[in-house]
């Protein structure tokens, strides 16, 4: 992973990654980044991250699960001189539709587009999100079509090893995340799970109460604390490298149902 490229970027994009949870480093590189080189920086994620959107110069929220929707506008707004099976691909794309699912409007990509002007090292941060996603054969196959195509540096913040095939496939239907929504992140410190005011009035939960996360016939308890920083109904919820419970498995998001303990 080429770190320097960041702290030498002017335009920057991070997909898939709560930043300043997950690579504290790299986040200190965009900021350095945004100091020296005026750099734009788009953050793309479905959590407010009332820290990043201090600095950020746009942010585009985006619905949980619709990740590969969002590769296939960047694919869309932000290649050039493509293959004919790219350009074929995406001609047969509803981008509107995709757009509208995915609750990232096409004026906000024509904005991104129009904040590309004069900058020359474009780089992009690829997160755990993408590489977590059941989609991400597809999602793999759009990113080695994203790094062709485009004049983007690409850095991944994932250990996974994109082995993707040359055929894209059609942006599958988003599923529903409704409710109350985890996103879990690496953390040796702690594994309490952070939530808005809104988040506790929809899991009917108060600050400090001990809960119980249940996913399917998994359940798990942890200690919620109200995070005014937070906005919506994604809360957070640190997980140690060593566990084993369904936080760790597969996507980053899961919708659960949320009870409070009674001691």
């Amino acid at each position: 992973m080429n770190l320097e490229l960041v702290s030498k970027s002017d335009y920057i994009i991070c997909l898939g990654s709560m930043i300043s949870k997950d690579s504290p480093k790299m986040n200190d590189l965009i900021i350095e980044a945004i100091a020296k080189n005026s750099a734009e920086f788009i953050y793309m994620h479905p959590v407010d991250d009332i820290d990043v959107k201090l600095y950020c110069t746009q942010f585009v929220k985006y619905e949980v699960g619709s990740e590969e929707g969002i590769l296939a506008l960047l694919l869309e707004y932000f290649t050039k001189d493509r293959s004919d099976e790219l350009e074929e691909y995406l001609s047969d794309l509803d981008i509107g539709y995709i757009s509208a699912e995915s609750s990232a409007g096409e004026e906000e990509f024509d904005e991104m587009v129009e904040k590309l002007l004069n900058k020359t090292t474009k780089t992009i941060i690829l997160g755990e999100d993408l590489f977590t996603h059941e989609r991400v054969a597809n999602i793999s196959a759009m990113i080695k079509a994203f790094k062709e195509f485009s004049d983007f540096n690409i850095i991944s913040l994932s250990d996974f090893i994109l082995n993707a095939n040359d055929e894209l496939e059609d942006v599958a239907e988003l599923k529903s995340y409704n409710g109350t929504v985890i996103y879990k992140y690496a953390s040796n410190e702690d594994e309490f799970v952070y939530g808005s005011e809104s988040f506790s009035k929809v899991a009917k939960v108060s600050n400090k109460d001990l809960i119980s996360l249940n996913y399917g016939k998994q359940s798990i308890q942890r200690v919620f604390k109200l995070d005014k920083n937070l906005q919506g109904t994604i809360a957070l919820c640190g997980v140690k490298a060593d566990d084993e419970s369904f936080l760790s498995q597969g996507y980053r998001y899961k919708q659960v149902k949320i009870e409070k303990v009674e001691e």
